[in-house]
C-alpha cells in the first residue's frame, strides 16, 4: 500500500507548543479506497491517535472523491482545530479535503481548482443513464462541502464546477474558499495585501476561442437565383443608362 500522507509531531519549545503535522502530497489514494477496510481504518487511527490541535499542509492535484469524502468526515469529527494550508495547489478531490479546515490558509503562489467529479463507465444506456445519476449525486455531496465554507448558493457553486475554475489565493479568499493568505514571518498586520486576484474558467476560454475561430472561419452565403436575377438586372439598367 501506497501512503498518500505523512505525520509530523514537533514537540513543545519555550515559544511554540506541541504541534501535530498532517502532510496529504500527490494523488489522494493512488491506490483503491474504496470497498477497502484497512487503509481509511489505518488514516483514522493515526488521526485519532494523538490530541490536541493539527496543521494539515495540502499539496495534491486530487484523486479519489470518496477517499476525500472519508477524509473530509474525519478531519471535521476531529476535536481539536483544524489548520489547513495549502503550500502548492489543492485540485479536485484535495479541495473537498480543505474544506474540512477551521481555517484554511493558502500560500501567496498557491492556487485552488474545483470542477465536476468524473468516472469511467461502460455498458449499455441504462448503465450510462446509472452513471450520470451516480456523477449528479456525488457533485450535490461535494458541493455541501463548498456551500458549509464558503456560504455561496448551491447554482454558483455548481456553475464554477461545471467551468473548471482556477483561483489563487487571494480569489480563494474573496469566495470563501479560504480565509488568509499565509503571510512570511514576521511581517506586520498593516502590510497590504495585494488586490489583484484572478479566476481562471477552462470553459470560458473553451468558448471565447470557438467564438474567435468561429467568426474568422465565417463563410459568406452563396447567392440564391433571386440574387443572381436581382444583378443581372442592375448589369442590363447599367448598360441602357450608359447607352
Amino acid at each position: 500500500m501506497k501512503k498518500f500522507w505523512k505525520w509530523k509531531n514537533q514537540a513543545q519549545t519555550e515559544t511554540a507548543p506541541a504541534e501535530r503535522i498532517l502532510f496529504l502530497n500527490g494523488t489522494i489514494a493512488e491506490e483503491s479506497w474504496f470497498d477497502d477496510d484497512v487503509t481509511p481504518q489505518l488514516f483514522k487511527d493515526e488521526l485519532m491517535a494523538g490530541s490536541g490541535d493539527i496543521t494539515v499542509w495540502i499539496n495534491s492535484p486530487g484523486g479519489d472523491c470518496v477517499a476525500a469524502a472519508q477524509i473530509y468526515n474525519m478531519l471535521m469529527d476531529y476535536k481539536g482545530n483544524v489548520t489547513v494550508k495549502i503550500d502548492g495547489i489543492a485540485a479536485s478531490a484535495a479541495s473537498v479535503i480543505a474544506m474540512a479546515g477551521t481555517k484554511v490558509l493558502m500560500s501567496p503562489v498557491s492556487m485552488m481548482m474545483i470542477h465536476n467529479p468524473m468516472t469511467i463507465a461502460f455498458g449499455d444506456s441504462a448503465e450510462m443513464q446509472k452513471a450520470i445519476e451516480m456523477l449528479g449525486s456525488v457533485k450535490d455531496s461535494i458541493i455541501n462541502a463548498y456551500e458549509i465554507k464558503t456560504g455561496l448558493s448551491r447554482a454558483k457553486l455548481s456553475h464554477l464546477m461545471d467551468a473548471e475554475t482556477w483561483m489563487d489565493a487571494n480569489k480563494a479568499v474573496e469566495l470563501g474558499f479560504a480565509d488568509e493568505v499565509i503571510k512570511r514571518s514576521g511581517d506586520t498586520e498593516d502590510v497590504e495585501a495585494p488586490t489583484v486576484s484572478m479566476l481562471y474558467s477552462k470553459a470560458n476560454v473553451v468558448n471565447s476561442l470557438m467564438d474567435k475561430i468561429a467568426a474568422k472561419c465565417a463563410i459568406e452565403p452563396k447567392p440564391t437565383h433571386q440574387h443572381r436575377a436581382d444583378d443581372l438586372l442592375d448589369r442590363l439598367n447599367l448598360i441602357k443608362n450608359w447607352r
